[in-house]
């Protein structure tokens, strides 16, 4: 045994004193199990559990992805926090006649020159069906985004790793007195496109575009509109800069009921995966099958022990003390040194088993006539970081021992 696997074998010899005598399996020996199913037998049981994996796989395939239901986020009706009826009631203050409609001809029907369409992104409608919409009104407002609405409506891109604290900084004049708001997605604004609000690279939290004497503004407000947040910074101000320019307000909000995408238009699980994927989970099941082929055959009858089975103290002690040398774990070998020394030293000393190490510390350095200090330090010090670290503090601790041993030698012999 090595150096290092010394002081470890002594440590876990310590704090393990109920195996100094020979572990005994008591339990009587149970009768032989019946002999395992055969190879052909193994193999059909493998065969059935790929046959439901597959099958629930191609069930899975059939499901149809559908988006889910965000109607109450910035929901004008709605009071919960992602609602937006706060606003909308806030533009009503203002006297303007807010309509709140889920249907696309009654919303359609409803605008006019002094009307100011509002919605957020209509993820139920087709792309001809959006432009349908927003070509009838004169003054367009999206409360939020989309990658989609930014390329239909022409107006950018998002500006990735964009964000914080920005003031206007642009000649809009309604957006003169809103002040600073906390925008969450920042924008790069397509030619011809202005930009408000801007940061530092010129990315911009609101976009407005003029183009065809139509006015469409964008701006991610599905936080900054919410009515747990509207309260913040400039948020109300910016909320009443976009709605309250014209008498009436035609908010459309998206529903599925209001959809005009036909069902065969809907994707399937099928449709969205990779054209990779299906022939790489046929080679795997088939490299499954091999492996099964190739090692099931290898599997042998149950060999039966007889029982009880004696565990030698020694081989349990010497087992740990080298998977804490492999290991490597000076800290936890030098925490079970400690552990064994205190407790041996408590016992030399005729302390209890209880005894803490500050007092184990005391009775030695009475005992040996040194200072306190450094047998704290020795016995509840730092960790050992490394292997010779560890061997100090082992042979250190051992001379502690030997000394303490002596002096009660000593002791007993005295008439």
């Amino acid at each position: 045994m090595s150096v290092l696997d010394a002081p470890v074998s002594r440590a876990a010899a310590s704090i393990a004193p109920d195996a100094a005598a020979p572990a005994s399996a008591t339990a009587p020996a149970s009768t032989a199990a019946p002999p395992p199913p055969g190879r052909a037998g193994r193999i059909i049981g493998w065969v059935i559990v790929i046959a439901l994996l597959l099958g629930i796989a191609l069930l899975s395939m059939r499901f149809i992805v559908t988006n889910p239901d965000l109607s109450g986020t910035l929901n004008p009706e709605s009071p919960g926090p992602n609602g937006a009826k706060a606003l909308a009631q806030l533009t009503r203050d203002q006297g303007v006649d807010v309509e709140v409609t889920r249907s696309r001809a009654e919303a359609t029907d409803a605008l006019g020159s002094d009307a100011t369409l509002v919605l957020t992104d209509p993820f139920t409608l087709s792309d001809a069906a959006v432009h349908e919409l927003v070509d009838r009104a004169d003054r367009v407002v999206l409360l939020s985004s989309s990658a989609r609405m930014l390329r239909l409506l022409d107006l950018g891109e998002d500006a990735p790793a964009e964000g914080g604290t920005v003031r206007a900084q642009c000649t809009v004049p309604e957006f003169a007195r809103v002040g600073e708001i906390d925008a969450a997605r920042m924008f790069s604004p397509a030619e011809g496109v202005q930009g408000c609000f801007r940061s530092g690279t010129g990315a911009a939290a609101v976009l407005r575009s003029t183009a065809e004497g139509r006015t469409v503004s964008l701006v991610e407000g599905t936080r900054l509109f919410s009515n747990a947040e509207l309260a913040q910074n400039g948020n109300a101000a910016l909320g009443l800069a976009l709605l309250a320019q014209q008498p009436r307000v035609v908010w459309y909000v998206p529903s599925f009921a209001d959809s005009d995408i036909s069902p065969d238009d809907e994707q399937t699980l099928g449709d969205l995966t990779p054209d990779w994927v299906t022939p790489a989970i046929l080679m795997l099941l088939l490299a499954g099958l091999a492996a099964i082929w190739w090692r099931g055959r290898r599997f042998g009858p149950l060999v039966a022990e007889s029982l009880p089975v004696t565990v030698r103290a020694s081989e349990t002690m010497q087992g740990r003390a080298r998977l804490t040398a492999k290991a490597a774990d000076a800290a936890h070998a030098g925490a079970s040194i400690r552990t064994g020394t205190v407790g041996r030293l408590a016992a030399r000393l005729a302390l209890g088993p209880r005894a803490v190490v500050e007092e184990v510390a005391d009775a030695a350095s009475d005992r040996l006539g040194v200072p306190r200090t450094s047998l704290y330090d020795l016995l509840g010090g730092p960790a050992p970081q490394d292997d010779h670290e560890l061997i100090d503090l082992a042979r250190r601790l051992a001379e502690l021992e030997t000394a303490v041993e002596n002096t009660v030698r000593t002791e007993r012999k005295r008439p």
